[in-house]
């Protein structure tokens, strides 16, 4: 099977290479270098020339402020994380091919404390979340033209950084970074969400394409949920860092994007996956 991987340098695509390396598949990884994907002509000539069985995008606008913020980066948001996603859905239905995709926990508004499912209905509340659920819809809309897709929506990524210059540090990786300059840190005690380990969503990605299990919506997190100070509490006990750790209200930081309060995704079709402390575990160990 030919495999095209799109964001192949990014920090979840890295893994997606890793966990295909050793496979019959073949194998191509293309980054914002190789291909812009909110240019539909050349997305049209370069997927119909290869053809491949399957296109998993992880190409993404993730840049949640910023969104916000500036109408600019919130139209180039709706181009890649909406356009790109109908012009690869066009080019998977014209060419058979499987697409598999990526979206968040931020498409969901935080209102519902006991999680929220795959079949829930998304509301977002900032314009991040708004950009992502663009994409979603693309792919939904094409279901009926006959495009087969997984659509995983996933959460507060970590992991080993990618090879792309613009490959962004986890939230763990700031945290130890911070600490090593700061005597304490003030971290948000709200906005409980689940963490998610990369080599472990590559691998259930795998997994999942390569099962029997029916197209459509699929949560994949690792086990368990937590605030982000709780987070920071199991980083530095586990990483044996000394430093205070204060929790404070998420007001207390001038953020121009609103975040759910409580947005945990609820796996209801897959075999749940290790926990995000056994998962933290190891990135540290490596």
């Amino acid at each position: 099977m030919r495999i095209l991987i799109l964001g192949g340098k990014g920090n979840l695509g890295n893994q997606l290479n890793k966990v295909y390396k050793n496979t019959k598949n073949e194998i191509i990884s293309w980054s914002k270098e190789d291909i812009d994907i909110t240019d539909k002509g050349l997305i049209d000539k370069k997927i119909d020339d290869l053809k491949p069985g399957i296109i998993i995008n992880t190409a993404a606008y993730n840049a949640v402020d910023k969104c916000q913020e500036s109408e600019e980066e919130f139209l180039k948001a709706k181009k890649i994380n909406g356009d790109a996603v109908g012009y690869l859905a066009d080019a998977s239905v014209r060419n058979k091919i499987l697409l598999v995709h990526y979206s968040t926990d931020y498409v969901f508004d935080g209102k519902q404390i006991e999680g929220y499912r795959e079949a829930d209905a998304p509301s977002p509340i900032n314009k991040y979340g708004k950009s992502k659920l663009l994409g979603e819809k693309e792919l939904i809309s094409r279901s009926s033209k006959g495009l087969k897709f997984y659509l995983i929506r996933t959460s507060k990524l970590f992991g080993p950084k990618g090879e792309s210059k613009t490959s962004k540090p986890s939230f763990f990786d700031i945290m130890l970074e911070l600490a090593e300059h700061k005597d304490s840190l003030d971290i948000v005690n709200e906005e409980v969400s689940c963490f998610t380990y990369t080599p472990d969503l590559a691998k259930t990605t795998k997994e999942l394409i390569e099962s029997d299990k029916g197209y459509g919506i699929y949560h994949i997190v690792n086990g368990g949920a937590c605030t982000w100070y709780e987070a920071t509490q199991e980083l530095f006990k586990q990483a044996n860092v000394d430093i205070r750790v204060n929790p404070v209200k998420s007001e207390i930081f001038s953020r121009p994007a609103k975040r759910p309060k409580y947005s945990v995704l609820l796996n209801t079709k897959l075999l749940e996956l290790r926990s995000w402390q056994e998962a933290l575990r190891e990135y540290l160990n490596k």
